[in-house]
């Protein structure tokens, strides 16, 4: 997958003097209709409904992107506009910035982009030679790198070290079972620490990874990997959802049994891996998988910039799913692009969006890692404890970044939640939201009730590209 250029949006946006920091503006137009009816609209017309203040701007990550963009093409940026249309306009010098200033470890190599005016058929970085793993585990130390939580049942913190440990007993143990580049690991898996590593080792070797929430049925599994021929199956004994225990031990041994995968890991989550993993044949639990294998620092093979990465899946409406390949370049490039530049995640982050291993989301969620954020993940009922459960983790966690969906802020308003007056909200400065438009309604409803100096930003993107449009 080559690199995109896309730009940002949310609602109407109004650039200011730095690049890609915005005021939001009430959409009035918008405003005016619900439903097909015409309302009364009291605000003024482009009233602002949150200006970053003058320190954010002059700290925002595109402000200094912008700095070094203007000292590479040797001219000046009058703003966000001229940055934009010089990514389009020089897709060369573009896309080689973004990769040294956003730090990525590999060899660039010499090209840059190859028949750039070919669609398909261009091609970014030819020589260049990159490990995807290698850039989500740079980071060292004690500090949260996962903090996991399964709804009230389930709490568990993984460290920097913890993570690259994990890693290396896992990528030794696929080594061990004959796992090589390009072959398929699938996993029907929640959205835990124990994803993660798995992941990571995946790909460190260069194994390319596909995933399901255990939620999916047998024959949605089975109709998207089926299709892709697992050498390792990962799975987990079950999950909790709205308080309630859900086993996926069955599930699990039929559909194992359909692939041609020759071993099944078992991840632990409802204290049954055990159980389940000696009632399948050629399954084992992780701590078992990985047992003959010592802790050390992990090693990464480099392969080509288009090497897969990801295999994802086209939603089934027209038949099965259909597959779709990523390639570990264009996604670190592309994600390091929206999440550093854009959304302004960085060290120090705490990182968390809403999504099930089923969902490109997931996906991007993981890419935190990249930019040294600690990764807040979740599993469960976005409802549970009266809508409270997400709210209650952005003050405990001390979240920088929450990513949720509109179905979920239009929900808690419905509820009557006023989170400004139940919770601190103090470490919050940026709120995601996709899954679909977010309305009018729901904007002015976040920055009545829930926070009034946060960046509310309606992202859109897809599977197809694995990141955003807007």
């Amino acid at each position: 997958m080559p690199p995109f250029t896309t730009g940002i949006c949310g609602a109407r946006l109004a650039p200011t003097q730095a690049a890609g920091v915005y005021t939001l503006l009430r959409n009035d137009a918008a405003s005016a209709t619900q439903a097909g009816m015409e309302r009364e609209v009291s605000m003024t017309q482009d009233a602002p409904l949150w200006t970053p203040s003058p320190d954010r701007v002059a700290t925002h990550p595109m402000t200094a992107f912008m700095a070094a963009a203007g000292e590479r093409a040797g001219r000046t940026f009058a703003g966000y506009d001229d940055l934009h249309a010089w990514s389009i306009d020089d897709r060369e010098a573009f896309w080689s910035l973004i990769w040294d200033h956003c730090g990525i470890i590999g060899d660039k190599g010499g090209r840059v982009l190859v028949d750039g005016d070919r669609m398909p058929g261009a091609r970014f970085f030819p020589d260049a030679r990159l490990n995807f793993a290698e850039n989500f585990l740079w980071k060292t130390g004690e500090g949260d790198a996962l903090v996991f939580r399964g709804e009230d049942k389930v709490a568990r913190r993984m460290s920097w070290n913890g993570l690259r440990a994990l890693v290396s007993r896992l990528q030794q143990a696929m080594r061990a079972m004959g796992v090589k580049p390009g072959d398929r690991i699938a996993a029907m898996v929640p959205n835990m620490p124990e994803t993660v590593a798995c992941m990571l080792a995946a790909t460190s070797i260069g194994a390319i990874w596909s995933s399901c929430s255990p939620d999916f049925g047998e024959q949605g599994v089975l109709d998207r990997f089926g299709q892709i021929d697992p050498v390792l199956f990962v799975g987990v004994d079950g999950y909790w959802y709205n308080g309630k225990r859900q086993e996926t031990g069955a599930k699990l041994a039929a559909v194992f049994a359909k692939l041609p995968a020759e071993k099944c890991i078992v991840l632990d989550y409802l204290g049954d891996a055990a159980a389940v993993a000696a009632s399948m044949e050629g399954a084992a639990t992780l701590d078992d998988f990985i047992a003959p294998c010592e802790a050390g620092d992990p090693v990464f093979t480099r392969l080509e910039f288009n090497h897969p990465v990801y295999i994802l899946y086209s939603s089934g409406t027209t038949g099965i799913p259909k597959c779709i390949i990523h390639g570990a370049g264009g996604t670190l490039l592309q994600h390091a692009k929206e999440q550093r530049l854009h959304a302004g995640i960085g060290e120090g982050d705490r990182f968390f969006y809403f999504t099930t291993c089923g969902w490109m989301m997931w996906n991007w969620l993981v890419s935190g890692l990249a930019s040294g954020a600690t990764l807040i993940l979740y599993d469960g009922s976005p409802f549970a404890d009266d809508g409270k459960v997400l709210l209650d983790a952005i003050d405990r966690e001390r979240i920088t970044v929450f990513g949720t969906s509109a179905k979920f802020i239009s929900g808690i308003e419905k509820a009557g939640l006023k989170p400004r007056e139940s919770h601190e909200l103090s470490s919050l400065n940026t709120i995601l939201s996709t899954g679909s438009p977010l309305s009018h309604e729901s904007f002015e409803y976040v920055y009545r009730d829930v926070k009034e100096d946060v960046l509310l930003a309606s992202i859109a993107g897809g599977t197809d590209i694995i990141s955003c449009f807007v």
